[in-house]
């Protein structure tokens, strides 16, 4: 038996599971800020709740983010925007991964220099390690 991963059960499976909607979906952060629209996957504060740790068995509650952007060409049109990726998003969500609060839209810096609104979507689900 292959070694779970969060990145392959956690982040990857939600990344596949999000593939649906009309936005670039990234399972960490892209490196050159990704391109609009799109949706990051990203660790939230804390990470990681413990759930129990043993000999052969740890299971974790996991935190997450999804970062949710949109071009920012004027306002009217930008909030619209986001607010179709947040409701795609929220719909798009697999079983299993409970949704928190959505954050209020904010002009947001990428590395690239460009300016997108974002939002995000607190997330979390539980993850079993398996060797």
């Amino acid at each position: 038996m292959t070694a779970s991963s969060i990145a392959v059960d956690v982040r990857g499976a939600l990344k596949t599971a999000l593939s649906g909607v009309a936005a670039n979906v990234y399972d960490a952060v892209p490196a050159t800020g990704g391109s609009v629209p799109f949706v990051a996957v990203v660790p939230s504060n804390p990470y990681f709740d413990i759930q129990l740790i043993g000999k052969s068995v740890v299971k974790l509650h996991v935190n997450m983010v999804l970062t949710c952007a949109v071009t920012n060409y004027d306002n009217p049109s930008g909030l619209d925007n986001i607010e179709k990726l947040l409701i795609s998003v929220l719909a798009a969500m697999p079983a299993g991964y409970t949704i928190g609060s959505v954050s209020q839209p904010i002009p947001l810096e990428l590395a690239s220099g460009a300016i997108v609104l974002a939002s995000e979507i607190q997330i979390s689900t539980y993850y079993t390690q398996t060797t």
